[in-house]
């Protein structure tokens, strides 16, 4: 559809030109959709009456079915971004013959039903969608009026996204998994997304020919278009990935038993991307473009600090005492934990005792922890090349309390699911491979490098978390992923405002790494932990 097509667009651009215009555009704008009264009048206040919400969403849904887009669009609060819009809607999205059935109103909101036919070059099919908008009470005119959001026009428009008909911006693709099969948005859901940015990125590259649709079309660039209707297939081009149907079945049934979920599973030995799933309702690859503390799960980072610093080791001593003071703040364990002052590092790893890493503060650079981040696990740096978007993680190099805090993954740490699996990957092999989710051969594009740990930091790391897989805090979730080589790592983020903390848990089985995040999900061996192990499961 980029070729040719002109775009009607949701949010700024409009608005920034009426603003450029001049006060007196912007006076004409303010007098359609909430001006003050000419009259000097005393205007209403409050919220609209039931039968201001029922007349204004009326006059607004009448004025839309004829597509009369002034009119429609003084009946909103923002009448110089909706015109467009509105206008739009018929010559852009050539949408016609449109039939608008509202549902019973609850305050001022208002649910609704749209029915319509799009229609381009002859060929005609229909739309139909749901959404909702909200009656408001204007600041200045006090007229009742729709408050204009980009979802009132369609629900999965957002601020700068248009409505667009005609050739496909790319060509449709048929991604493979790494054995042929095919991976689709009706087996796999939570791949939709992730599909759309592989047909956008390397839909020409893949030889497909485009179709004709309807689409929106995202103002961020990565994201990929969203097919609404098709109303001609194109041819499409086959796209091989290194994603596994069988694992990412696995990850797909696991998010779905919770909320605000996201998992992603690599291969060690390669790096490669074998799931990524994410059960949410906004739709974002918080997999892979999250950017949140990742609790426990960091000391991983933490105690490769510790040892490839030469700070201690993983026999060596880690007193587990039941608070730490570090500058302004004092950090605690996590509730019913017994004080161990004889703790090695191993044992207070297992354990996931915060105190032990904050007594290690004082011997840690503020730096220290960033460079083994970035040296050694790949973290940091802004250069990871997976084929779509990504977030390649955060390990600032903080003072104060957070020096403290960010060994704990609190502080001002940020890391995703990927990052997390790639950190156990390079835990487990003492190579960092940056991880994949279409080959390189593909694009020829230039991956990250990192010299990876020695081995002795290696083996440490790894008895460590055999530990925690086997009599430590991740034991109760890897206990049935069965046989062959094991360990893991919990991790739960407390985050300002909420009561809940976010659940964390990597692990590994063999040659297959993977690592989950729930948002308010709570102890990671809790929620994360399970998603973990159920993707584990998949690779036997």
């Amino acid at each position: 559809m980029r070729k040719g097509a002109k775009t009607a667009i949701v949010g700024g651009v409009f608005a920034v030109m009426v603003g450029g215009a001049g006060y007196g555009a912007f006076n004409i704008v303010s007098a359609i959709a909430g001006g003050s009264d000419a009259k000097g009048e005393r205007v209403k206040t409050g919220p609209p009456s039931s039968d201001e919400v029922k007349e204004t969403s009326a006059e607004f849904f009448a004025a839309w079915e004829q597509g009369k887009a002034a009119k429609a669009a003084q009946y909103t609060n923002n009448a110089g971004v909706a015109q467009p819009l509105f206008a739009g809607y018929r010559t852009e999205a050539h949408l016609t013959d449109v039939k608008i059935t509202p549902g019973t109103p609850s305050g001022g909101r208002v649910p609704f039903s749209v029915a319509a036919t799009v229609s381009y070059e002859g060929k005609s099919k229909p739309l139909s969608y749901k959404s909702e908008l909200t009656v408001v009470r204007g600041d200045t005119t006090g007229r009742a009026l729709v408050d204009w959001q980009p979802t009132v026009l369609h629900p999965d428009l957002a601020e700068g996204d248009s409505l667009v008909t005609g050739e496909a911006a790319s060509p449709p693709i048929e991604a493979v998994d790494r054995n042929g099969t095919v991976l689709s948005k009706e087996k796999y859901p939570s791949l939709g997304p992730i599909l759309d940015q592989l047909r956008e990125k390397y839909g020409e590259t893949a030889g497909g020919t485009p179709g004709v649709e309807l689409a929106i079309r995202s103002s961020d660039e990565e994201a990929g278009d969203k097919t609404l209707v098709t109303l001609a297939k194109g041819e499409p081009g086959k796209l091989p990935t290194t994603l596994s149907a069988g694992v990412q079945a696995a990850a797909e049934k696991a998010v779905k038993e919770y909320s605000e979920s996201s998992v992603v599973a690599v291969k060690p030995s390669t790096g490669e991307v074998l799931a990524v799933a994410n059960n949410r309702a906004d739709e974002f690859n918080a997999a892979f473009l999250g950017k949140l503390a990742p609790g426990s799960t960091m000391k991983i980072i933490s105690a490769a600090t510790l040892i490839d610093n030469g700070i201690t080791t993983a026999t060596g001593p880690a007193p587990c005492p039941d608070t730490a003071p570090w500058q302004s703040q004092t950090f605690k364990n996590i509730e019913g934990m017994e004080p161990n002052e004889n703790a090695t590092l191993s044992e207070s790893f297992a354990r996931s005792c915060n105190t032990a890493f904050v007594k290690y503060a004082d011997s840690v650079a503020v730096d220290s922890l960033t460079k083994e981040a970035q040296e050694r696990f790949g973290l940091g740096r802004d250069d990871w090349k997976t084929g779509i978007a990504s977030f390649d993680g955060s390990v600032p190099a903080s003072g104060g309390p957070n020096t403290a805090a960010n060994m704990l993954g609190q502080g001002e740490v940020q890391m995703n699911p990927l990052n997390m699996a790639s950190v156990t990957a390079t835990a487990m092999t003492g190579r960092f491979r940056q991880p994949v989710i279409v080959p390189q051969s593909l694009d020829d594009r230039e991956l990250a490098t990192a010299k990876g740990l020695d081995a002795g930091t290696v083996a440490q790391l790894r008895q460590m978390m055999n530990r925690t897989a086997v009599s430590g805090t991740a034991a109760k979730a890897m206990a049935d992923v069965g046989g062959g080589s094991i360990g893991a790592k919990t991790g739960s983020a407390e985050v300002d405002g909420r009561k809940t903390a976010d659940s964390w848990f990597t692990g590994y089985r063999d040659d297959i790494a993977a690592a989950a995040m729930a948002q308010e999900g709570g102890r990671g061996g809790d929620v994360a932990g399970p998603i973990v192990a159920a993707v584990l499961r998949a690779s036997s």
